[in-house]
């Protein structure tokens, strides 16, 4: 299947703030522009949970993550650049983002999709296509490469249920309230299990809060 006219629709429904339903390198995520705070209002209705708490966001790279955070803490780069396993990073100090995308003390989650395999002559890092189209980690980085914006990645489910391992085990309320979703093909790859969440400081605290 050609990833091409998926992710066009997807960006068109995101960049009029809609909300989608689509494949992480972790699990399948419901996302919307993270600049826009009327569409990160609708994923906390979605999920019936409280704005008090965080989300996290996809960049398709560092360059991206500079843009959102005013002083990247230079063992992020170091982290980022030997990371093996899906990693989100709390970064103090946001900007430009929607004031619901950010945490009550300025700081917010940000992961780039972990790809498994990079070609060494592309500009951005991709993971092997299967047969039925691009692997997951591979597909939301061209999405959020074309959006241009972070995109929120919070698990497709209803506040306090289990965080569903496959798209079948998605509740169907989630699946009709979204504007988009994103054919399964593009899930594979998706681990169906949370990344590791690294928090940082400006002075170098690192804090592991989820190995």
């Amino acid at each position: 299947m050609d990833s091409t006219p998926i992710i066009q629709e997807a960006v068109k429904v995101l960049r009029e703030g809609g909300v989608i339903l689509y494949p992480t390198d972790t699990v399948w995520g419901i996302g919307c522009d993270a600049t826009n705070e009327k569409a990160v209002a609708r994923v906390f209705e979605i999920k019936r949970r409280s704005e008090a708490k965080s989300l996290v966001l996809l960049a398709c790279d560092l360059d991206m993550v500079a843009k959102y955070i005013k002083e990247i803490p230079s063992i992020a780069i170091d982290l980022v650049e030997v990371n093996d396993a899906p990693m989100t990073i709390i970064y103090p100090g946001a900007q430009y983002l929607a004031p619901n995308a950010v945490a009550e003390d300025g700081s917010v989650g940000i992961r780039i999709p972990l790809v498994e395999e990079e070609d060494a002559d592309a500009d951005t890092p991709r993971k092997a296509a299967p047969k039925g189209g691009l692997t997951a980690g591979a597909f939301c980085r061209e999405l959020v490469r074309r959006l241009r914006r972070p995109l929120v990645s919070t698990s497709a489910n209803i506040s306090g249920e289990p965080t569903p391992a496959s798209f079948a085990e998605i509740p169907e309320e989630i699946k009709a309230a979204v504007d988009y979703v994103v054919p399964k093909p593009f899930g594979a790859g998706a681990t169906g299990r949370s990344s590791q969440i690294i928090k940082l400081g400006l002075d170098g605290e690192v804090q592991i809060l989820r190995p």
